[in-house]
């Protein structure tokens, strides 16, 4: 059997930066665990898998179809650059002719469209509430060392631990910020935190201004020590950021070694808008 499969880099325009995901189209329903071997086999952060919902679905014309995304390691509930990659997939391989792409996913429906050069996705925006330090010293020493932290959140919904580090520190600061996060798994065992955000508040002065905020993420409880741009962090950053600079539109930088830039818009609906763009730089077959 061959899948087709292709490599996209979400959330920039250049090949090469951004954050990858694979993305196969499948014409038929695959053996559970292939979908495992297959992401494993690609060691990507993630590997997404579009299927056909009813017979006679067509990768071209339907509008809706079913979604999941796996890690080298597990299936994964929310996934927004490998979301962002299968939109682009179908927009501009496929040539889907329809404005909104719908995805039936483990995160309920996900909505999909183009505008101009990006791909936006309609995500879940999910609440943080303050967070007892006590709790995640040994968790945020592990990530951080001494440095001055701002701020602590944590979202239950989706396990994520926001750590806000003081605003006397520059974007440079926190790029440069060596991070073991396979210490992160004897400093947390209680599964209570899966995955760990870096933020800090953007400077609206100096080279780098214009970006609200920027972060860093890592999940090596789902075997990802660092993820290069990550949506469902910034699912999470959104409602944070929000609330604390009074905005509904921003626009955030993801600092990993690769780099990714979010266009994010706060909708009415308790829902978030998260734009970005795509370069697609591997097209293929898996023959299985």
């Amino acid at each position: 059997m061959q899948v087709p499969i292709f490599t996209v880099d979400a959330f920039t325009n250049r090949p090469f930066s951004g954050n990858p995901a694979a993305v196969c189209l499948l014409e038929n329903d695959l053996d559970e665990d292939l979908h495992q071997k297959i992401a494993t086999e690609m060691n990507l952060s993630e590997t997404a898998f579009i299927r056909k919902l009813h017979p006679g679905d067509d990768f071209t014309k339907s509008s809706c179809f079913g979604l999941r995304w796996f890690t080298p390691a597990n299936e994964v509930p929310l996934c927004g650059h490998a979301t962002l990659a299968s939109a682009a997939v179908l927009f501009r391989v496929q040539k889907n002719t329809n404005s909104v792409l719908t995805f039936v996913t483990l995160s309920g429906e996900l909505k999909a469209r183009q505008v101009e050069d990006h791909v936006v996705l309609d995500l879940p925006l999910y609440i943080t509430y303050p967070q007892v330090l006590k709790e995640v010293e040994e968790l945020i020493k592990a990530a951080v060392g001494d440095m001055i932290v701002q701020d602590l959140r944590y979202s239950p919904d989706t396990k994520k631990l926001l750590v806000r580090l003081s605003d006397a520190y520059d974007r440079s600061v926190l790029e440069q910020l060596q991070v073991n996060s396979q210490r992160f798994l004897s400093a947390e065992k209680t599964g209570r935190v899966k995955g760990l955000i870096l933020t800090l508040k953007g400077n609206s002065s100096g080279k780098h201004k214009g970006h609200d905020f920027y972060s860093r993420y890592f999940a090596p409880w789902y075997g990802i020590l660092e993820d290069p741009v990550t949506g469902s962090a910034h699912a999470v950053l959104s409602s944070y950021w929000s609330e604390q600079l009074g905005k509904k539109e921003m626009l955030a930088f993801q600092c990993s070694r690769r780099g990714g830039e979010l266009k994010i818009s706060l909708r009415n609906d308790g829902r978030v808008d998260m734009a970005g763009q795509i370069a697609i730089v591997l097209k293929g077959n898996l023959t299985l």
